[in-house]
């Protein structure tokens, strides 16, 4: 049967998350799926043992980066090998909700005009405990959420690869991951596709879950944490990117301007709090005993 999801998992020399990736996925409601495993320069033996040993392996294909390439090209590698109308990255550390897959797919399906659609996502919190992580915690990820847009994502991006489903044929009309980034890539590249296409939103419970280990270093860490100055590095690259494109069509007018403005609303903010500063001081000075006591001394000495 032709599968209608191709599902693409990363992964690099991590057997305990990649068999944990692939019995999340064999747990899915919806089985119309195949799954493309990047072996981003790790071991293939490893691999290999591992999808052996999964209950979906017959669903299972490998495709290998022929070195340590990095999360993007690793994501197109994988994407370049899906043959199934619709796409998702599901990393090796990350999960799902059972339910994810069917009620993204039947949204899409209903939607025809929507190029994907995300779903509201909560942060898993773990911790070492023997041979494997444990959760310890759950947070909301943008909690309350109720759409993502690109006016939204121009700030911050509000969305990670496990949450987000859509189709293959949007890489032909903006492309595919941006594989200069060494972080931030998902966000580069859902900006280029919110500027030319909606995105559908599912809220309520939360049918994607975002792992993260703060503790953890080396190869069992999150890319957020392990890669933290990249991802401030490549954030500007984006951002400074785009501005030069509009500067270089519309000149530098309009920056210029709103860089004046921001400049004096943060004199205005510092004047504000210097202002503030010196009241409290006063109130403190006028008010607390100490000072009154320092005051009265002052001037009983100067009457003597």
């Amino acid at each position: 049967m032709q599968p209608r999801v191709s599902i693409v998992v990363r992964t690099k020399d991590r057997p305990y998350f990649l068999a944990r990736a692939l019995t999340d996925i064999a747990a899915q409601s919806f089985d119309e799926a195949e799954v493309i495993v990047v072996n981003d320069g790790g071991d293939r033996a490893s691999v290999d043992e591992v999808i052996g040993a999964a209950a979906i392996s017959d669903r299972v294909r490998v495709v290998d980066s022929p070195s340590r390439t990095g999360r993007c090209v690793a994501a197109n590698v994988g994407l370049r090998a899906a043959v199934a109308p619709f796409v998702v990255l599901h990393d090796d550390d990350d999960l799902w909700h059972p339910e994810f897959l069917t009620r993204t797919v039947a949204n899409l399906d209903a939607s025809t005009d929507d190029a994907g659609v995300m779903v509201a996502t909560e942060i898993i919190y773990e911790e070492r405990r023997g041979n494997g992580w444990h959760e310890t915690s759950r947070a909301p990820f943008w909690g309350g959420m109720d759409g993502v847009t690109f006016t939204s994502l121009l700030e911050v991006n509000r969305a990670v690869p496990i949450s987000f489903l859509y189709r293959r044929a949007v890489h032909d009309e903006v492309g595919y991951y941006d594989e200069s980034l060494d972080a931030v890539e998902d966000w580069e590249f859902y900006l280029r596709l919110t500027a030319v296409h909606p995105v559908a939103f599912l809220g309520g419970t939360p049918l994607a879950y975002w792992t993260q280990r703060p503790q953890a270093r080396g190869i069992d860490a999150n890319s957020m944490f392990e890669l933290s100055s990249e991802h401030e590095r490549d954030d500007l690259v984006v951002r400074d990117r785009a501005l030069r494109a509009w500067a270089q069509k519309n000149g530098a007018g309009l920056p210029l301007y709103l860089a004046m403005l921001d400049r004096q609303a943060e004199e205005r903010l510092d004047r504000g709090l210097a202002r503030v500063k010196q009241e409290i001081l006063a109130e403190v000075y006028d008010r607390h005993p100490f000072w009154r006591r320092v005051r009265r001394l002052r001037r009983s000495s100067s009457s003597s």
